[in-house]
């Protein structure tokens, strides 16, 4: 009977990547308070209330979180060694995470055919800068985990790929909480004022 080896978790590495998330927490932080002050001025634009749809913004938001789930189960996977499992699930977060950066790009499509760009009001750039920076740290995401994907299938598990796959995950459920914090800040506040 063959016995599996437990992967080992880089420490270092782990504590490194939680130092920059933190300093991430710290751009975001500024981006909601840069939000939270221009959010009212939108110089005879169009605002938040006659723009958002709630619909649409909280389908991406279960997408969000359906796919944080299975990052999730990615990472529980591949701590059991089950490779396949893990990759499979992998994928499903990789499609989810591409589904999600569809619909939001589609509604900055829709946002500027109604009038609000990053240049039409304060509202405007804040808007797009926070929720921009959100959507380009999925970008950044995704192509995180296509590597992951390409080394997983090429060389299998080992603790090199199971440290990607844990920094990952601890990434993937940081944008989720952010995305929750633009949920209701910006888009639940936005209809509701």
């Amino acid at each position: 009977m063959n016995k599996l080896v437990a992967l080992k978790e880089n420490k270092t590495l782990t504590l490194g990547f939680w130092i920059y998330i933190m300093t991430d927490l710290v751009l975001f932080a500024a981006l909601f308070a840069t939000y939270a002050v221009l959010h009212g001025h939108a110089n005879g634009g169009p605002m938040a209330s006659e723009l958002f749809k709630l619909p649409v913004v909280f389908l991406e938001t279960i997408i969000l979180l359906i796919s944080s789930f299975f990052a999730g189960l990615a990472y529980l996977s591949a701590k059991q060694q089950q490779a396949s499992q893990a990759f499979m699930w992998l994928f499903i977060t990789g499609l989810l995470g591409l589904s999600f950066l569809a619909l939001e790009i589609n509604e900055f499509v829709q946002l500027a055919n109604e009038g609000l760009t990053v240049t039409t009001s304060a509202f405007g750039s804040a808007f797009f800068t926070l929720v921009g920076t959100h959507g380009l740290h999925i970008t950044a995401g995704l192509i995180w985990l296509s590597a992951i994907l390409v080394y997983l299938y090429k060389r299998g598990l080992n603790d090199k790929i199971f440290n990607r796959i844990l920094l990952f995950t601890i990434f993937w459920h940081f944008l989720d909480i952010v995305w929750i914090f633009i949920f209701s800040f910006v888009y639940l506040m936005g209809v509701i004022s």
